[in-house]
């Protein structure tokens, strides 16, 4: 059968509708602040009436074909209303159209890429938003990673089920709206006990530059793994105490949401049990060790906890794609800016709200040459790959190696374009830092080097440029799949 388009437009539009429930919120704050309205109170008209003429569309069910339009589309439909307020705000860099799609899609994307050149030319409530739409993009990813891509990502489904110990991943509860309201709620219970965390080290003196508003901000983008802050010098702008607290919202915000349904539950043996969780673990701890042994080395800070605070940060900060920024870290060695590029690839957990190639992924290819390893010495050994004590078919090996080569082609095309578009409009861009950009943005990680360091902007790039890097954010956070699948003619054609 062909793919039943109205289906998809019809649930996109109900998306829509919904977005202008934080358009309609913006407004609220906007006039709190005594700032402009118009910015988002048009998006909520034209939005909801938009999303109301798509709604009005024949839904029938929603099979995998209908699927993959609908994620694609979505995050696009969202990303354009996105940037809608930006654009009328005309503030900034963001005033201009390609500038304001490039920054939208890096917020639903929770990439964290910035084009902002001056933080104090953008009112409140325009960083407000862009907190928002990092922190929807991390909602909106997490439900679909488990209700939808799950089922159409690379051994998604397989994959989740073996490492949770889950016999259905998608129905941890008998209904599939519950599931999404059940992770929902977990998320939101995250994003307010960041919060909460924030404000109490206000209390009692440890955090004095936060507010409510820092809270909220800081939380909706450490949550979504996500990265955004209204301030210029990210979480380098407060105190030790503040950083410190930040670094374990990260690291849960990219832990299997199914594995923390769990244990909320009372259920430890699960996380315990996790490979998954063992790996990210390790990598994180890994990485950080390594890291601070340059930075001791390098002698770029004094004393053990700046060392240890600041590798640590960073090296969550990068593996869990965040990109939040505690320093200049493009000001490190050569030998600390590595173990960050390096972190840019493994992404956090399966079913979470990180982005990159994942560490689950990994985990099966590092499992899987092993045992390849060992066939080559005993070739007459029957050795399943098993992950969590549960054997992974050799199909889902075989794709999630594709996958991991697809994602490396790309990102070596995608750093070839960058070199030569940089050149042909004579900006100058280093090789290293242009590996760092394409990595960066096609991996929603945010930051990376040279002029697009932590505390730089993407605004350097010619406009070919960022249109090409709206484009891979797109591709990177939806998982490369889905958007192969809609340019192939069968698709579109049986």
């Amino acid at each position: 059968m062909r793919v039943d388009w109205r289906t998809s437009a019809s649930l996109v539009g109900t998306v829509l509708k919904s977005l202008t429930i934080p358009l309609v919120a913006m407004v609220l704050v906007a006039v709190w602040y005594g700032e402009q309205v118009e910015p988002f109170a048009i998006p909520a008209a034209v939005t909801f009436a938009a999303g109301l003429g798509l709604e009005r569309f024949d839904r029938g069910d929603l099979g995998l074909r209908e699927a993959y339009l609908m994620v694609a589309v979505t995050w696009l439909a969202i990303a354009f209303v996105g940037a809608l307020p930006f654009v009328i705000a005309g503030e900034g860099a963001l005033a201009q159209p390609i500038n304001a799609m490039f920054e939208a899609t890096s917020g639903i994307t929770t990439t964290g890429a910035t084009v902002i050149e001056s933080f104090d030319a953008h009112g409140r409530t325009i960083h407000l938003w862009r907190a928002t739409l990092q922190w929807l993009g991390g909602l909106g990813i997490l439900v679909l990673a488990v209700a939808v891509l799950s089922q159409i990502s690379v051994g998604g489904a397989q994959l989740m089920e073996t490492e949770t110990q889950t016999e259905n991943v998608t129905k941890l509860t008998p209904r599939i709206e519950e599931t999404a309201r059940l992770l929902g709620a977990i998320y939101l219970g995250l994003t307010a006990l960041m919060v909460v965390t924030l404000l109490g080290l206000r209390a009692v003196g440890l955090a004095p530059n936060v507010g409510i508003y820092e809270a909220v901000a800081h939380a909706f983008t450490a949550i979504s793994t996500a990265g955004f802050s209204p301030e210029p010098l990210s979480i380098g702008a407060y105190s030790p105490a503040v950083q410190w607290a930040t670094i374990p919202f990260m690291f849960v915000g990219a832990t299997n949401f199914v594995l923390l349904y769990f244990l909320l539950k009372g259920d430890f043996g699960r996380l315990r049990d996790s490979e998954e969780f063992r790996f990210y673990l390790g990598v994180v701890l890994g990485l950080s060790a390594l890291t601070a042994g340059f930075l001791i080395t390098d002698q770029q800070f004094q004393g053990i906890e700046p060392v240890a605070r600041h590798a640590l940060f960073q090296v969550v900060s990068i593996v869990t794609t965040t990109g939040y920024a505690t320093v200049d870290f493009d000001l490190w060695s050569p030998a600390a800016k590595h173990m960050l590029f390096l972190g840019m690839f493994v992404g956090g957990m399966a079913g979470s709200t990180t982005c990159s190639i994942k560490a689950l992924r990994w985990l099966v290819v590092v499992k899987s040459f092993r045992r390849d390893l060992f066939t080559e010495v005993h070739p007459d050994a029957i050795r399943p790959v098993r992950v969590s004590g549960r054997v992974v078919d050799e199909e889902t090996i075989r794709d999630i190696y594709g996958y991991v080569l697809l994602s490396l082609i790309i990102f070596a095309v995608f750093t070839v374009f960058i070199i030569t578009d940089t050149t042909r409009s004579a900006t100058v861009v280093g090789e290293f830092d242009a590996m760092g950009a394409a990595a960066s943005t096609f991996l929603n990680i945010g930051p990376a080097f040279g002029a697009a360091g932590p505390y730089g902007t993407y605004n350097v790039f010619p406009e070919t440029t960022k249109v090409a890097m709206i484009v891979l954010m797109w591709v990177g956070r939806i998982e490369i799949i889905p958007v192969l699948v809609l340019l192939t003619p069968a698709y579109w054609r049986s």
